[in-house]
């Protein structure tokens, strides 16, 4: 594709030139001013109807081979927003396969992930797009979710930073959307679950990494499946309008999540949605009917409208479209990039006797079929199609050339596995989970539920339909689901098991896309790698960190329990289920249950010292921030990185609150024997707790402990009392 061709992103909207806020909004109206109703209607859902959408969608590869567009006016040069999904990089043929978020949440670097956002966005526009669906940000409340590898992890703080850091690096070239809004933590029940939760652990906990994006000026919000409180989210007025563009003051345009986000288009458009995706199916059938009886107000859909126009024209200016070629897709730059955030994604659980880096080994066996088997995770929307993807095995011998003999054996017999391990002066085990295992599911009754909502299709598609439902529709996407158990299978367990007995020197690699718990083999391996699902680059990466050329630094985004009993209660068929306060290292320090490896733990080649806490003042009032430096030494031979984690204790509360809550983190690189002082900033406001009787934050005025460590249970962390008046 030519960078002419790229024009199509923004068509007649496009200008070099750099525009102002109001003659964005000008031209917004004016545009919009020129539109019928029917063509306002239109920027208001997916330009196919719904047969021929899902004939495209359903054919092998469908969904991943072109975009998704909705609102296109070819008369007036508006070329629509035009979609295409992510989040571990554009999923069109070619694009760069990144780690899963869940692998980059553990890498715990801002600052990577907008250099990754800005290699997202520039090939979504190279390839003539103008809108990309991958900063998924639903928080983690359980390990089983099919979908965790989608997100950063378990915490908001940890959440809005990574999830703001990916908005701003897509947004220097196209329109972002953060997804999905909200409360959406479940995969198999996600089209019939209503979650119940109360004022507090919905502002508190579930959406403070959405508004934290929204401050950071992200263009668009896909709404979630589920309901909350008894109304399904693509036409809940409380969350849409009452939270997102009143209280928080959204600027961008809703859009429904796909083919099923809406039920209702009367109380949808009154309730804030603006677009219906992909297809035009209520939205299409039934709103002009609304607005001509006046059930649903002119003024809402001209709201809708110009939303829709002030963020194609916001990001349609200011850019060269010659900036994006074809050559920007997959390209070695981006590639490079994917295979530093794998190296900083992955994390060191264990390494007993200092296996790792491994020195002295003349043979190396290798175990396991995914260590010969492309892993990227999710076979469903965010499935990407790079180029190539750099097994474990392939990594391994790239890196390892003549020097050292390599061996691999798919450990399907143990006893053969055995003997290869004997034989070997040390031993890897790659092992974990698959898009079979955990992902995005759609039910083959799917559309049993929803077609009697829309339109009836003609004679001639009765055969297709009665082929969706009966399950035979062929998206692509295996239906992985929630997770069935929380552990590895019993045959990856049973191979490690031989391999460790055989071979006491024994590497165990997890693939997988949340937490996994390992105590019934932990005690057996000598040392343990978490590879996530490490994208396209991954087995490069993992070569360079068993060989020493890259010291490990991830932290664990999430919590690896040590009992499924620590965790909230989770039912993968659950129609409805209450959220709280509780989960993660929240949950976990309440209940007094130890973690097998804490919130924020990751090990190094080298040792890192704390020492020098100080706060720049110990009182401070609700419009103050809290100042803390640290001094960070790298006590070791090795130069590596340290992730500094603050966290914020309050004592006395007159509410239940958690025993701490992580506010602020930064991630320092340091030679051997370097010390550097670390400064990590909170406003006061972010020490508050929501108030439903007023449906306000109080920041209350009382005694705060503020504490410095490497991870949420350290024991040797920091601390320091400081006071809000």
């Amino acid at each position: 594709m030519s960078a002419m061709q790229t024009d199509a992103a923004f068509a007649g909207l496009q200008t070099t030139e750099t525009l102002t806020p109001s003659q964005i909004e000008a031209r917004a109206k004016a545009l919009r001013d020129q539109l019928s109703l029917d063509e306002k209607i239109s920027l208001m859902h997916g330009q196919l109807s719904l047969w021929p959408g899902l004939a495209a969608m359903t054919a092998p590869g469908g969904y991943s081979s072109q975009f998704w567009v909705a609102g296109e006016v070819a008369r007036l040069g508006i070329p629509g927003i035009r979609f295409t999904d992510g989040p571990r990089g554009v999923i069109l043929d070619g694009g760069t396969t990144f780690p899963v978020s869940m692998a980059r949440g553990a890498a715990w670097d801002p600052a990577l992930e907008e250099r990754i956002g800005d290699a997202i966005g520039r090939e979504v526009r190279a390839l003539g797009g103008n809108y990309f669906g991958g900063v998924c940000i639903n928080l983690l409340r359980h390990p089983a979710w099919g979908r965790a590898q989608e997100t950063y992890g378990e915490d908001p703080c940890h959440l809005g930073s990574l999830g703001a850091a990916l908005t701003r690096g897509v947004q220097r070239h196209v329109m972002a959307c953060a997804k999905h809004f909200a409360l959406n933590s479940m995969e198999n029940a996600r089209f019939k679950v209503d979650v119940t939760i109360d004022p507090r652990a919905l502002h508190e906990v579930y959406l403070p990494h959405f508004k934290r994006v929204v401050d950071d000026g992200i263009a668009s919000v896909m709404s979630a499946y589920n309901s909350v409180n008894g109304e399904w989210c693509g036409q809940n007025r409380e969350l849409l309008t009452g939270v997102l563009k009143t209280r928080w003051g959204f600027q961008g345009f809703v859009v429904t999540d796909f083919i099923f986000g809406m039920r209702d288009a009367g109380k949808a458009a009154l309730a804030g949605q603006d677009v219906e995706m992909p297809f035009g199916l209520l939205v299409s059938r039934d709103l002009k009917g609304l607005v001509e009886r006046g059930e649903v107000p002119l003024e809402r859909v001209d709201d809708a409208a110009l939303r829709i126009l002030r963020e194609q024209l916001r990001f349609g200016q200011g850019r060269n479209p010659g900036d994006y070629g074809p050559e920007i897709v997959g390209c070695e730059a981006h590639r490079r990039l994917a295979r530093e955030a794998a190296q900083k994604s992955i994390v060191l659980l264990k390494n007993d006797g200092g296996l790792l880096p491994l020195r002295n080994v003349r043979r190396l066996a290798v175990f396991g079929r995914l260590a010969e088997t492309p892993n990227t995770g999710d076979g469903g929307s965010s499935n990407t199609r790079p180029a190539y993807v750099v097994t474990p095995l392939e990594g391994l011998r790239a890196a390892l050339g003549d020097r050292i003999e390599l061996a691999h054996d798919d450990g399907a017999d143990l006893e053969r596995a055995a003997a290869e391990a004997r034989g070997a002066d040390a031993a890897l085990v790659v092992v974990g989970y698959t898009h079979a295992d955990e992902g995005e599911y759609i039910p083959s009754d799917i559309f049993a539920d929803f077609l009697p909502s829309f339109p009836s299709p003609e004679a001639k598609h009765a055969a297709f339909a009665q082929g969706i439902l009966g399950g035979a529709m062929d998206t692509g996407m295996p239906l992985g689901g929630d997770r069935e158990r929380l552990s590895l299978s019993p045959r990856d367990e049973a191979l490690i098991e031989a391999v460790c007995s055989a071979n006491p020197r024994t590497i165990v690699a997890v693939m997988a896309g949340s937490a996994v718990i390992m105590e019934a083999w932990a005690n057996r391996a000598q040392a343990i790698l978490m590879l996530w699902y490490p994208g396209q680059e991954g087995g490069h990466a993992l070569a360079d960190v068993i060989t020493g050329q890259v010291n490990p630094s991830g932290k664990l985004p999430c919590t690896f329990p040590a009992r499924h009993e620590d965790l909230p209660f989770f039912d993968r068929r659950a129609t409805k289920i209450a959220y709280d306060l509780w989960h993660g290292y929240r949950k976990l320090e309440r209940d007094g249950a130890a973690p097998a490896f804490p919130f924020g733990f990751g090990l190094s080649y080298t040792t890192f010292s704390y020492a020098g806490l100080k706060l720049a003042r110990d009182e401070l009032r609700a419009s103050d921030a809290l100042e803390v430096t640290v001094e960070v030494t790298n006590a070791g031979a090795t130069p590596g990185e340290e992730v500094v984690q603050l966290y914020v204790a309050p004592e006395g509360s007159k509410v239940e609150r958690a025993p701490k809550e992580l506010k602020a983190f930064a991630r320092v690189a340091l030679s051997p024997g370097e010390t550097r002082v670390v400064r990590l900033s909170v406003p006061a406001a972010d020490l508050a707790y929501f108030n439903a009787a007023t449906s306000g934050w109080v920041v209350e005025p009382i005694n705060y402990a503020a504490i410095v460590g490497r991870h949420a249970a350290d024991p040797d962390a920091l601390r320091a009392r400081f006071r809000v008046i």
